[in-house]
């Protein structure tokens, strides 16, 4: 092991015996068709009167916020809706929703959309108790103040934010993406209702479910596996893979989109205390440059990245993999670990995920890559640590055949 890479796993191993013993919030959780009319009754025991309630055009839209407003009301609760929040949350998205929150004279915020509305929710009731820029609240714990009474309903089951204490923005002038991790982050309490993810487009699910399957395994493969982790991450993996596709096929089955949010939100109860990997961090790179959807990115990049971990981490990658049946006893932990990345590849293809990055640029990949280290390391407990050439090269398999350099 380099001298560098020695530097980066010290702070881990001392992190990995502190974090036992650290507590976790785990916000109480309200599930079943339906329950999102009820979840109003929970958040007025609260006492709060005028909540700003944080979502996207789209769901703004599609008219499934109506319902929810109208049981704020019967519950004497005033709702004010900013719908402006983009597909990757920007620092413009949360200075006009502080504004409407002020200007509104609101007591409280309801998250209610996907991981991009939480996190932009998220960031919201953090600067309106925490009087710092966003830049520095951006790392590990950097909030003095806990959050105004802050919920969620999310309507698509990926992000796991609604369990996390992390969230996710875009400085949109430098086009890089930034992430803060903190325990005030964690909402209240949550609202799981299949009918919300109902009207997701196919591919949507398909973003959002493989998104919360990369959340699973690189919570499972790292270094941060504790007891904990290691349950929730095999659990939702498997339910995931069982589910996701039932989910895809039909918007009408309730259970497997249950089951689908249920996972994904047991997947970001385990990254929130083993943390991520590269896949995260090489598609906060590029999807802070181009502004790609996070799932698809993560989907496109975990192959890529087990296959680059698969040398010291082929025994937990098999572990998953027989969870998940995709292998019995008779095969070696090098057939799990293979069946694994070759299920996950599978799925892509199903879904219609590439294999490739199109909006991926040669004269790109240095400063993806430089972006992708700065996040990762030291930081994040993968199990096998990426350098600049590795780093470099893994983006080059991510280029689309056109794309590559021919010498």
């Amino acid at each position: 092991m380099t001298l560098p890479k020695i530097v980066y796993r010290l702070p881990q191993y001392t992190a990995r015996v502190a974090l036992p013993l650290m507590k976790f919030p785990e916000p109480p959780t309200l599930k079943g068709a339906g329950m999102v009319t009820r979840f109003p009754e929970v958040i007025a025991t609260t006492g709060i009167r005028r909540v700003l309630v944080v979502c996207g055009p789209t769901v703004y839209a599609s008219g499934m916020l109506s319902p929810f407003l109208d049981a704020l009301e019967a519950n004497g609760i005033v709702p004010v809706v900013f719908h402006g929040v983009s597909p990757n949350p920007t620092f413009k998205n949360v200075y006009a929703a502080i504004e409407m929150y002020q200007s509104h004279f609101c007591d409280s915020v309801v998250a209610f959309g996907g991981g991009s509305a939480i996190d932009c929710a998220k960031i919201t009731a953090a600067k309106i108790t925490n009087d710092k820029p966003i830049e520095r609240m951006a790392g590990l714990f950097r909030l003095a103040h806990r959050l105004p009474p802050f919920f969620a309903v999310p309507t698509t089951a990926g992000s796991g934010s609604e369990a996390s204490i992390a969230a996710v923005v875009t400085n949109e002038e430098r086009h890089k993406k930034l992430k803060m991790a903190d325990a005030k982050l964690c909402p209240l309490a949550v609202v799981l209702d299949p009918e919300l993810t109902r009207s997701m487009p196919a591919d949507v699910t398909a973003y959002a479910g493989m998104d919360a399957l990369t959340h699973a395994v690189e919570a499972y493969i790292g270094l941060f596996d504790t007891p904990y982790v290691r349950e929730k991450s095999l659990d939702a993996s498997r339910r995931i893979l069982a589910a996701l596709p039932k989910a895809f096929d039909d918007p009408d089955d309730l259970d497997a989109r249950l089951t689908m949010q249920e996972a994904a939100m047991d997947a970001g109860k385990a990254f929130t205390r083993a943390m991520v990997g590269y896949v995260h961090a090489i598609a906060h790179a590029v999807g802070g440059l181009y502004n790609l959807s996070h799932g698809l990115a993560c989907a496109a990049i975990l192959p890529r990245v087990l296959a680059f971990s698969k040398p010291v981490a082929t025994q937990k990658l098999a572990e998953l993999a027989y969870n998940a049946e995709l292998g019995g006893p008779e095969c070696s932990d090098e057939e799990l670990a293979d069946a694994l990345i070759a299920e996950i590849e599978a799925m892509n293809r199903r879904f219609g995920i590439p294999q490739t990055l199109d909006a991926l640029r040669v004269e790109d990949i240095p400063e993806l890559a430089r972006l992708a280290l700065a996040e990762a390391n030291p930081v994040y407990p993968v199990p096998r640590i990426m350098d600049y050439n590795d780093c470099i090269e893994l983006l080059g398999k991510l280029l689309p055949e056109d794309k590559t350099p021919r010498y």
